[in-house]
């Protein structure tokens, strides 16, 4: 069963400041094609600011994105992981809060992001090792399982 903590292994995570503009935090999100960023004051997580949070928070409530700061509308309520928590366990967790983006943090420092679609994948990916293995024991085939796995 994989671990949360290979999925943010090596990944260059993005951050926004909670003193940055909505405008900005939108754009460096789109620019990178993300949902979700991390927000930090200093070295510090202090929120995420989301795709939603724009929708709700900003354009529905009318704001001003030029002059709205990230730390007025992000979300503080946080959902975390712990880099050795399972991706079943993480996949339960975002389902509970309705939620598509968790924190992962090594010793409360940010280690990452994950999606929802990042976790769905990875089960897709179990899943269908599962099936090939399965198939292979019932129909007494060899298995040439791929790499990585």
């Amino acid at each position: 069963m994989k671990q949360v903590g290979s999925l943010v292994e090596g990944q260059q995570t993005i951050l926004v400041s909670h003193d940055a503009t909505v405008a900005d935090a939108a754009r460096r999100m789109a620019e990178r094609h993300i949902g979700a960023v991390p927000v930090v004051d200093g070295e510090r997580v202090v929120g995420i600011f989301t795709e939603r949070d724009v929708m709700t928070r900003v354009v529905a409530a009318g704001h001003d994105a030029a002059r709205t700061l990230v730390r007025d509308v992000m979300s503080t309520d946080l959902v975390v992981a712990a880099p050795t928590d399972s991706y079943e366990e993480c996949l339960r967790r975002m389902q509970r809060a309705a939620i598509r983006h968790l924190l992962v943090l090594r010793e409360g420092r940010l280690a990452g992001i994950v999606s929802l679609r990042d976790l769905l994948n990875v089960d897709v990916g179990e899943k269908e090792e599962a099936i090939l293995l399965l198939n292979a024991y019932v129909h007494d085939i060899p298995v040439v399982l791929r790499a990585g796995r």
